[in-house]
């Protein structure tokens, strides 16, 4: 089986639809080439057909002669048989150009996405990327697979016409004339089809995103009674969905309809003039059945033309959706000049004054919740604006690459995937079933482990929907500590889970990460009564340093921030 090829290394060209199905051509000229080859030979030999057959008629049946009866008999099979073997090769070209084209789509659409990160969610919805894998890809595929078909309509049409002005010049004139007029006449219909279609599939992208928003947030929605409020609005904006469906499918079978009427008229008119010079004389019975035979033959290389321009419309509408993900730039970019970061080192932030010490437990308590995200995104250089530096290097001035492999940030958005536990727990297969146990051990989830059926083999579900929330949490955890990096950054790491499972996991966890430096961002006392410092920030500031103990008894503040205990409720205790 032939391997697909990559796509090419680097971002196309998005600044024009028509740029990126260049891009995509470019990538896969030799296959284009021959599937335009053999598109050529079998229509080319298709189109020779009804001129070999008149002259069977002329020469051979009108004629009397038995020999060149023969003769052009074979000379029929032998093109027959050329136009059978040519298309099949056509179309295993075609589908080679079919699969090239979409797939490469979705290589170059998912290692733009994987550059994103972070910033793809910020800038698109979910429908619309999903859109582009599920629906857009193949009307590139399909541009594609249609070049081969109308390379050999337009060789095929040009073929026909030399051969009807040679046998009538008015015949011929008019085949040349009035195949382009009808091309004219589907014209004006394409331009509303390429709108119409463009909002269709706009529609489709917002339908995407509010079906993901349902099935991700069905357990809320059945929580606050809101499934009828969200099926009504779902089953609306399905409507307008199907109404923009309908506004393409009218002009859509205007267009068909027309692909059938003109060429219809144009045999009518082509057989009529024919007949009329054969009852004058001007032409023998053999060249009345070619004429006819190329006046309906001209209807394929017609409709492959006007097939091909409906497709080169779709392709331009997901071509300009697939820029629209190509253009976004990632919100962290790496510099110039970049700079190695060390082994090992302190990790320091000097806007807020967090300085996590290398080796250490070091936990970050926030007096406002919603800032340890914030925090931990700057702290692992997902915030363009960090200033933060490890072992006194900015990191800033190294590559994302470097960093990611330096500092790993672990958020409460952290997700499983599909495939087996293994796969998800070590995705690079580098670790031992001796460590992968450590791990899970140190993260309280042997439990999850016993429960299933083949163990490390055993399948886990999209965004592990069959484990509960403290069993994905734990795993999460378990891929974090496996992927075993200098500094490791863990946002309410023990949210999810009882009180007996957090202080085993508090305990590992001390002992798992030993001599590497590990960032707790919390508010549990379980897991702050363990750790070797606690960070107190209010108001983005470090406010407090020390123990937990500590700091429960001289700072009034972060007392009430741990026990969550306002000023009042403390004095009447």
């Amino acid at each position: 089986m032939r391997k697909l090829p990559l796509a090419d290394p680097g971002i196309p060209d998005h600044r024009s639809p028509a740029r990126y199905l260049w891009w995509v051509a470019r990538g896969q000229k030799a296959t284009l080439a021959g599937g335009a080859a053999f598109g050529i030979l079998w229509m080319g030999s298709q189109a020779f057909i009804p001129a070999v057959l008149g002259k069977a008629i002329d020469e051979g049946i009108a004629g009397g002669d038995v020999e060149r009866l023969l003769l052009w008999t074979s000379v029929l099979f032998g093109v027959g048989v050329l136009q059978a073997l040519a298309g099949i090769m056509r179309h295993r070209f075609a589908v080679v150009n079919w699969l090239s084209g979409a797939y490469r789509t979705v290589q170059v659409v998912t290692r733009k996405s994987a550059e994103l990160g972070a910033t793809l969610p910020k800038h698109l919805a979910t429908g619309e990327v999903v859109s582009v894998g599920s629906g857009d890809l193949a009307y590139i595929g399909n541009l594609l697979d249609i070049s081969a078909r109308f390379a050999g309509a337009i060789v095929a049409f040009f073929i026909v016409a030399a051969i009807l002005l040679s046998s009538s010049p008015l015949l011929g004139l008019v085949v040349l004339v009035g195949v382009p007029v009808m091309l004219f006449c589907l014209g004006p219909m394409l331009r509303p089809l390429h709108t119409r279609q463009l909002a269709q599939r706009e529609a489709v992208s917002e339908l995407n995103s509010l079906g993901s928003d349902i099935v991700a947030g069905l357990r809320v929605l059945r929580g606050i009674g809101g499934e009828d409020s969200f099926s009504r609005r779902y089953r609306r904006e399905s409507q307008q969905v199907r109404a923009a469906g309908v506004k393409v499918a009218r002009i859509q079978s205007v267009l068909d309809a027309a692909q059938v009427l003109l060429p219809g008229v144009f045999i009518v008119v082509v057989v009529g003039l024919g007949a009329h010079f054969a009852l004058r004389g001007d032409l023998s019975a053999g060249s009345l059945v070619a004429f006819y035979g190329y006046a309906t033959f001209l209807v394929m290389p017609l409709r492959t033309a006007t097939e091909a321009a409906d497709k080169l419309m779709r392709g331009l509408v997901a071509a300009r959706r697939i820029n629209r993900v190509l253009s976004l730039t990632p919100d962290v970019v790496d510099p110039a000049q970049p700079v190695r970061l060390p082994t090992a080192g302190d990790l320091v932030d000097p806007v807020s004054g967090i300085r996590a010490r290398n080796g250490l437990l070091t936990a970050i308590v926030s007096a406002e919740p919603d800032r340890a995200a914030v925090l931990a995104d700057r702290l692992g250089r997902y915030d363009d604006t960090s200033e933060v530096r490890y072992g006194g290097v900015t990191l800033a001035s190294a590559t994302r690459a470097d960093i990611r492999g330096r500092i790993l940030v672990s958020d409460t958005g952290s997700q499983l995937f599909t495939g087996t536990l293994r796969q998800e727990l070590d995705p690079d297969h580098r670790r031992t079933d001796d460590e992968l146990l450590t791990a899970i051990r140190t993260a309280s989830a042997e439990d999850v482990l016993v429960a299933l059926t083949d163990g490390l083999d055993s399948a886990v579900e999209e965004k592990g929907r069959s484990f509960s929330g403290g069993q994905r949490q734990r795993l999460v955890l378990v891929r974090a500590l496996l992927a075993d990096p200098s500094v490791l950054v863990l946002v309410e790491p023990t949210s999810a889970v009882d009180a007996h499972t957090e202080a085993r996991i508090a305990d590992r966890l001390r002992e798992h990460r030993a001599g590497r430096s590990t960032v707790v961002l919390t508010s549990s006392p379980l897991l702050l009564d363990r750790v070797d410092e606690v960070i107190f920030v209010a108001t983005g500031r470090v406010v407090a340093v020390g123990k937990h103990r500590e700091l429960l008894e001289s700072d009034s503040q972060y007392r009430w921030t741990v026990t969550r205990q306002t000023e009042d409720e403390e004095v009447r205790a």
